[in-house]
């Protein structure tokens, strides 16, 4: 009985899954978002993102999906720029955001706005791949 619990703590150890988030910023680009550099002229649709170098992994980047959550300001322009209680968005990433990127992951206009304010600019993120 002892071995089979030992077992079981080996499994569960070896094959569970936690959920961890980093945190960033997150900025956005308004469109065009064609071409991109994953995908050239194909049409992923607006909730797409643009890698920095953070993340890019020399294109390894290309469709990861990620979970973006809005955790606020990174200002005092706008103090409160999440929108709701748990603003959070699902993003494709498509494209590159060069050097000089000024957040971890460049969102697009419309899936900015779904989590904050756009007049914010910039805001502090935790995301995930999922």
């Amino acid at each position: 009985m002892a071995a089979l619990r030992g077992l079981l703590f080996l499994v569960f150890c070896f094959f569970s899954k936690t959920a961890v988030a980093d945190s960033g910023t997150a900025t956005y680009y308004t469109p065009p978002y064609v071409p991109s550099s994953c995908y050239g002229y194909e049409d992923e649709g607006v909730m797409v993102a643009a890698a920095s170098d953070a993340i890019w992994d020399n294109r390894g980047a290309c469709g990861r999906k990620y979970k973006v959550t809005c955790e606020g300001a990174t200002n005092a322009g706008d103090p409160h720029p999440c929108r709701g209680d748990q603003p959070h968005v699902f993003v494709k990433i498509v494209d590159y955001c060069p050097p000089g990127c000024r957040g971890t992951i460049d969102l697009s206009q419309e899936a900015f706005a779904s989590i904050a304010d756009p007049d914010a600019g910039k805001i502090k993120i935790s995301f995930q791949q999922v």
